[in-house]
């Protein structure tokens, strides 16, 4: 079984940045992708972005330019460096992997914005 660990949510100004840490509980090389995904009051979760295995990354196109998802296999952990965050940015931030036919998610972290 996988645990994911999310933390580095907090509060910051509309122009500041955030670095989110995915901390997971076995090694994430043999993981075919990892992801962060954000649900924000009153809405459905969302992808943020992924990274596969081989390093490829995707993007919501709303965070394009701003964030960046990387992986440090070495310290099974994936993360998530956020800039120029926008209040829309607000959500509860989760960390997600797939392994096999099992999902699992984090607890997720809380990042506010605040125009």
């Amino acid at each position: 079984q996988v645990q994911l660990v999310e933390s580095g949510g907090g509060l910051v100004q509309a122009g500041g940045s955030l670095r989110l840490s995915c901390a997971a509980s076995g090694s994430i090389f043999s993981f075919n992708a990892m992801g962060w995904y954000r649900q924000a009051p009153g809405k459905q979760r969302e992808l943020v972005a992924n990274i596969h295995r081989g390093g490829s990354t995707n993007y919501a196109d709303s965070v394009k330019g701003r964030f960046t998802i990387s992986r440090d296999n070495a310290k099974n952990t994936v993360y998530l460096q956020m800039n120029s965050l926008k209040p829309e940015d607000t959500a509860v931030y989760y960390c997600n992997t797939v392994v096999g036919i099992s999902i699992y998610w984090g607890k997720g972290t809380l990042v506010t914005v605040s125009s």
